[in-house]
């Protein structure tokens, strides 16, 4: 699997993916290649996390928000709409999901990580088990 797929995927969606760095014909992933993470860049990958946090902190369960690459000096155009919802507390912890399309080349794909966060702390992507 590429760094920018394994990037991609501890971005959005950790908890639903490898938890190892695996070929992807080895693995039988190719079906991978052509999915839009495996377009994504470094900087599509942090553009991508900072326009998630700011979805998470910004904005309502059922409110969307739309991230692209736009002047990330990757050829290829990437997309993503960003939902949070879900939001759930206990105490001092805030809990929410975030359903992501992430789309590229005529391909969409859809993650839903869940993220916390401890008070006004920064949103920690959680492990699905």
């Amino acid at each position: 699997m590429s760094m920018r797929i394994r990037a991609a995927f501890e971005l959005c969606a950790g908890a639903l993916l490898l938890a190892s760095a695996v070929g992807a014909s080895a693995a039988n992933l190719s079906f991978l290649n052509d999915t839009p993470m495996a377009y994504m860049k470094q900087a599509d990958n942090d553009s991508l996390r900072a326009a998630a946090s700011e979805a998470l902190d910004k904005k309502q369960d059922g409110e969307s928000t739309t991230w692209n690459n736009e002047g990330l000096r990757n050829s290829t155009r990437i997309e993503a709409q960003l939902t949070p919802d879900a939001t759930s507390k206990t105490g001092d912890r805030t809990c929410r999901s975030l359903h992501v399309v992430l789309s590229a080349k005529g391909q969409s794909m859809n993650l839903n990580p869940q993220f916390c966060r401890q008070g006004e702390g920064r949103w920690v992507l959680q492990k699905k088990h």
